[in-house]
């Protein structure tokens, strides 16, 4: 099943938290999800990290050098064992 990300916004550093359109929310750290490596190397950077937004297309986060992490793979940190 995958359900979109309807909301986002970063809370601190690469602490973000989340909602999704099945009332799924809460806050994931998202550092040991960004690799220090291609399209996600600026992301270290906590200001540029902060340009994450929700692209309603993609249903999940991007940001605007193109790097994104699929909706599931977010959704699977937040949901209940």
């Amino acid at each position: 099943m995958l359900v979109d990300v309807i909301a986002a916004h970063v809370v601190s550093g690469h602490l973000v938290f989340l909602r999704f359109e099945d009332g799924l929310e809460g806050e994931v750290d998202f550092a040991p999800l960004i690799p220090a490596r291609g399209v996600f190397a600026l992301l270290q950077d906590p200001s540029r990290f902060a340009e994450l937004r929700v692209d309603p297309d993609l249903g999940t986060v991007c940001w605007p050098n193109g790097a994104d992490i699929a909706p599931e793979t977010l959704y699977n940190l937040l949901r209940p064992a």
